[in-house]
C-alpha cells in the first residue's frame, strides 16, 4: 500500500481526497500546514506528496523549495486553486513533478499519481546497479544522482527519467510527445509546457559541456537530444 502525505488547509477537501484515496488502495496522511507537514516528514518519508500553494502559515512553494533540498526523489504533485500558467511555471520550476488545478477530477488525481509512483519505483533488480557513463558524466538511474567531474547533483524522478531517456540515445532527437510518454507517463496538451519545465531544469543542474556547448540541446519543432 502506497502512502501519501497529503497537505492542504481546506480540511473538507483533505476529508473527501482522504476518502477518495483511501478506496483506492492508498494509505493517507493529512497535514493543514507548513509546519505540521514539516514534523510528519521527521518521522517518517511517504511514498508521494500531494502539495497546496497557498498554507495559512506560509508558502507552499517555499516548502516545495525546501523539501527539494532534502527529499530529491520524493514524487511532488503540487495540488491549487492558483492554476494560472504563472503559478504553474514557478511550481514546476521549484521541482514539483506534477501540477493540478482545482477543482480536479479525483479520479485524475489516481491516475497521476500511479504514474508519479510508477516512474519512481521502476527500477528492477537487473536495474539496481545500472549505470550510464558518457563523457565526464556518470548517472545511477535507480539514486537519481548525476556525477560530473565528480561533483554529485540530484534529479527529481522526473528528472532522472527524462535524462534517461536522452542518455540511452546520445545525439538522436528525441520528439517532445514521445520523451513525454516516456518521462511523465501522459500526451502533453496543446498549452502544456511542464516537458520543456523539467528539460529547463535538468539543464541549469547539468550545466554546460566543457566547451560552454549546451549537453541537453533542442531543435525547434522536432525535440530534444542530448549532444557529445
Amino acid at each position: 500500500m502506497n502512502s501519501v502525505l497529503l497537505v492542504d488547509d481546506d480540511i473538507e477537501l483533505c476529508e473527501l481526497l482522504s476518502h477518495w484515496l483511501t478506496q483506492e488502495g492508498f494509505q493517507v496522511s493529512c497535514c493543514h500546514d507548513t509546519q505540521s507537514a514539516q514534523q510528519q516528514l521527521l518521522k517518517f518519508q511517504p511514498d508521494i506528496t500531494i502539495l497546496d500553494v497557498m498554507l495559512p502559515d506560509g508558502s507552499g512553494l517555499e516548502l516545495l523549495r525546501n523539501l527539494r533540498k532534502n527529499y530529491a526523489q520524493l514524487p511532488i504533485l503540487m495540488l491549487s486553486a492558483r492554476g494560472e500558467p504563472l503559478d504553474r511555471t514557478l511550481g514546476l520550476e521549484l521541482g514539483a513533478d506534477d501540477y493540478m488545478a482545482k477543482p480536479c477530477d479525483p479520479r485524475e488525481l489516481t491516475a497521476r499519481l500511479r504514474a508519479l509512483l510508477r516512474r519512481s519505483s521502476t527500477t528492477t533488480t537487473t536495474q539496481e546497479h545500472k549505470k550510464i557513463e558518457i563523457d565526464d558524466l556518470l548517472f545511477i538511474p535507480s539514486r537519481g544522482l548525476v556525477y560530473i567531474n565528480e561533483e554529485e547533483i540530484s534529479l527529481t524522478v522526473s528528472e532522472g527519467r527524462l535524462l534517461e531517456a536522452l542518455l540511452e540515445h546520445p545525439g538522436d532527437i528525441i520528439d517532445k510527445q514521445r520523451l513525454s510518454l516516456h518521462a511523465l507517463e501522459r500526451k502533453l496538451t496543446l498549452y502544456d509546457r511542464s516537458l520543456d519545465m523539467h528539460v529547463s531544469n535538468l539543464r541549469k543542474k547539468l550545466g554546460p559541456h566543457k566547451d560552454g556547448s549546451a549537453r541537453i540541446a533542442v531543435l525547434r519543432g522536432r525535440g530534444y537530444f542530448y549532444s557529445r
